[in-house]
């Protein structure tokens, strides 16, 4: 149906000679009290279909009001006002709004276009509302800019029309929706003299078209080009003149519904809305982000981190060898300190006595300095049994490693570590066969183990040198006593009977129960739970600034509102309902937190790859990755919501009136 078409298809109760606006004793005031101000005092009046009525008056005598009143912008403090006979005050404010988006079209003085939209995107916004498609909308708004001298100009933005231009897009988008009604409020006043004329012009033809217009003016000469003067003063109409010929030109309009935007379509141009504000607001965007990107980055980074460090510690213990039970000495604590002399070798020979038992490896250690000709260096050394290179799975990098005869005849041999050879043998070379000095004792150098590196905790494993348990008694440690003993058991299902069988032999053998036996399982679920426990405490960390960062996209959102309260308020005379300013804002509030997790998601995993470099383990998986992003986009919907509800239940005509 084409614009003439729509203006005839009219309620079928609808006469020429019925009241298109009707007002009876409308009186609208601000304040209480002293400070009580009268805008409008019991107004009677009808304005026909078809008719082009000024309203004219000085500042303060309350035209405006009437304007804003008879665009339902506004309501009667009292009276009643009726359009098309339907009481406005029974209606709710989505009502309102489609009424405002089907019925008026709205001229004002000050343009009211949006800065950050071209002049086809500011024609476009009432047809969004009305549920236009994109191509459709964008049709009608080229046609009307072409209509109107426009075409060239479609793509400019405000700040790049002239006055007379950016009025003439103004009215362009006041007839979007083939709007019945048009309400122009000094459309003039900011113009020069031919563009001021050029406008009077075009509201005439309009009204010659069928269209209702009312001119709200100041000025008596621009009054007297309507057919109807109506005179307000304090408040009351004083006079209201009209040409004879007018009732010529009354003509039916209809105020028909149109349908409403789905919901895809109406979240599309939301989000497309979000993006144009986003781009014209770089800097503020940039702060929004921040905190949002920030927040999923920490808590991406810090969990790979977290989980890289627990895996790594679970794989260095089962690189130890599975089926493993290690004894300690001392009453409390796992790992029981060396100097507790309560573990002897003869316990260890006594163990590996004991059914299901594979291979034992007692040790004791110490830190000594060590001198290879002029260099000395300080390192472990570790008194071992041959089982030792079997049970940590520890190959030989040249050499050979401490054999049963070595440890029975109290041999002076050493085997070293990588880091040890760097540090005594910095020239290079093979070491095996030379002499280190480990306390002025001469240790010949039989073997080098292959590189192990450094462990979760940071430590070196390759700054050790290996001798001969007993040699070690004999030499270095002083006391027959062990730092740790560590069996291997033949089979998984023989754990269990083994760990009893050595806490019965050790509690006989020492008359109390001075040790602890733990088995790898036992090792790993104490070390796993340790390991969830810190990760789960630098994900809360990391989770408490990302609530932070949504606090500040609250608050930067807020700032938001207040600063385009104007473009609410423009948003609301086109049409907007409040589901669609609160669906704005908020998904504003969910793309910047949005593109905010997935720039932090990058961030985060770029972070954890620069830090594995630097040898700390990190491991990544999906679920943190989508963890944070799920925040990052319930954090918009949640901390959206309070500066969309704001904007949506603004007043239209206080907002319009913000400075």
């Amino acid at each position: 149906m084409n614009a003439p078409e729509r203006r005839d298809a009219v309620i079928a109760s609808t006469t020429p000679t019925t009241a298109l606006l009707h007002l009876s004793k409308v009186s609208r005031h601000y304040g209480e009290g002293e400070a009580r101000v009268v805008a409008l005092d019991h107004v009677d009046l009808e304005i026909h279909a078809g008719e082009f009525v000024a309203i004219v008056g000085q500042s303060g005598s309350g035209k405006s009001t009437m304007m804003n009143i008879l665009g339902c912008l506004d309501r009667p403090s009292s009276g009643r006002y009726a359009v098309l006979g339907r009481d406005v005050a029974s209606l709710s404010p989505d009502e309102l709004a489609a009424l405002r988006r089907d019925a008026f079209g709205f001229v004002f003085q000050r343009y009211n276009l949006l800065t950050d939209a071209s002049a086809a995107e500011n024609v476009e916004i009432p047809a969004a509302y009305a549920g236009l498609g994109k191509r459709e909308r964008r049709a009608q708004a080229m046609k009307l800019l072409g209509k109107l001298g426009l075409a060239e100009r479609a793509g400019h933005r405000p700040s790049q029309l002239s006055g007379g231009q950016a009025q003439r897009v103004a009215i362009a988008r006041a007839l979007v929706n083939d709007a019945p009604v048009v309400l122009a409020d000094e459309p003039t006043g900011a113009l020069d003299s031919q563009s001021g004329r050029d406008v009077l012009a075009l509201l005439k033809e309009l009204n010659a078209e069928g269209r209702t217009v009312i001119l709200i003016t100041h000025d008596a000469g621009i009054a007297a080009h309507a057919r109807r003067v109506i005179e307000l003063r304090d408040g009351r109409v004083v006079s209201d003149t009209t040409r004879a010929s007018e009732s010529e030109h009354r003509a039916p309009a209809t105020l028909g519904t149109r349908k409403a935007l789905g919901l895809a379509s109406e979240v599309s141009e939301a989000v497309k809305m979000a993006l144009r504000s986003m781009r014209s607001n770089l800097f503020r965007t940039a702060l929004t982000l921040l905190g949002v990107v920030i927040g999923v980055a920490a808590v991406i980074a810090m969990l790979a981190i977290g989980d890289g460090s627990k895996q790594d510690v679970l794989d260095r213990i089962a690189a130890m060898g599975s089926n493993q039970l290690s004894v300690r000495p001392g009453f409390s604590g796992f790992r029981g300190s060396g100097d507790i002399a309560t573990l002897v070798p003869a316990d260890a020979e006594a163990i590996r006595d004991l059914p299901n038992v594979s291979l034992v490896s007692p040790d004791r250690s110490t830190s000594v300095v060590l001198r290879a000709g002029n260099r000395d260096y300080r390192s472990t050394v570790q008194g071992v049994w041959p089982d030792f290179q079997t049970l940590r799975d520890w190959p030989m990098a040249s050499g050979s490693f401490i054999t049963q005869e070595d440890v029975r005849g109290y041999a002076p041999v050493i085997v070293l570590g990588q880091t040890l050879v760097q540090n005594l043998y910095p020239d290079g070379g093979d070491p095996t066969g030379s002499f280190v000095l480990v306390r002025n004792v001469p240790f010949e150098v039989i073997g080098v183990l292959s590189a192990k590196g450094a462990s979760s905790w940071g430590m070196d494993q390759d700054d050790v040198a290996l001798i001969p348990l007993s040699t070690g008694f004999m030499r270095l440690f002083g006391q027959s006593f062990l730092g740790s003993i560590t069996v291997k058991v033949d089979s998984d299902a023989a754990m269990t009977s083994v760990e009893q069988a050595i806490t019965a032999l050790l509690t006989e053998r020492h008359r109390t129960v001075d040790f602890q036996v733990r088995n790898t399982a036992s090792l790993q679920e104490a070390v796993s739970e340790t390991a969830d426990t810190m990760t789960a405490l630098l994900g809360s960390v990391a989770a408490i600034s990302l609530i932070v960062g949504g606090i500040g996209v609250m608050n930067i959102m807020l700032v938001s509102v207040t600063e385009r309260t104007r473009e609410i308020g423009i948003r609301m005379a086109t049409g907007a309902r409040r589901r669609d300013i609160l669906l704005q804002f908020n998904i504003e509030a969910i793309v910047v937190c949005g593109i905010g997790g997935l720039l932090g998601v990058a961030l985060g995993i770029g972070v954890g790859s620069i830090v594995e470099r630097f040898g700390m383990p990190v491991m990544f998986s999906t679920l943190p990755a989508l963890l944070a992003f799920t925040c990052a986009f319930m954090t918009g919907v949640v901390f959206g919501f309070l500066p969309a509800r704001k904007a949506a239940y603004m007043d239209p005509v206080t907002a319009l009136a913000f400075e």
